[in-house]
């Protein structure tokens, strides 16, 4: 699957998972925006998606330009960043910040399963993927 077919991937899952308006528009100045639509509820997403081998990973830099046109640019309720790799702890910890969604490549697993997109939309990041720690106050 090449970046335009890993983007019609998420759209449709996103199709699946009962959002509406859903358009791939992911291509050369699409200013972080690869996916866009609403969810059921009708808050507008916005994703980015990156599809890099598995043994790669995001780093903030990305995150850092997405989080600067997501809202600003493409007026995100929810900015999601999905990724076919995963994503580095202060990567996640940036996401965590500035309330991104991240979907890993262990998410986009459970992602592909069935499990809706809106059940990933809370979840703690900074503790998700393989570099995991606990939090200091559950030790």
């Amino acid at each position: 699957m090449d970046d335009r077919g890993f983007e019609r991937y998420v759209a449709d899952l996103c199709r699946r998972d009962g959002c509406t308006d859903v358009t791939r528009v992911g291509g050369a100045g699409d200013l972080g925006a690869d996916v866009t639509g609403h969810l059921p509820d009708g808050r507008r997403f916005v994703i980015q998606c990156k599809r890099y081998a598995k043994h790669r990973t995001v780093g903030s830099r990305d995150l850092q330009t997405f989080n600067g046109t997501a809202r600003a640019e493409h007026g995100a309720d929810v900015p999601v960043f999905v990724a076919s790799c995963v994503f580095t702890g202060p990567a996640r910890e940036f996401a965590a910040r500035h309330r991104l969604c991240l979907i890993d490549v262990d998410l986009l697993g459970f992602w592909n399963s069935g499990t809706p997109l809106t059940s990933f939309l809370e979840l703690d990041i900074s503790r998700s993927g393989t570099h995991r720690k606990l939090h200091p106050d559950h030790d």
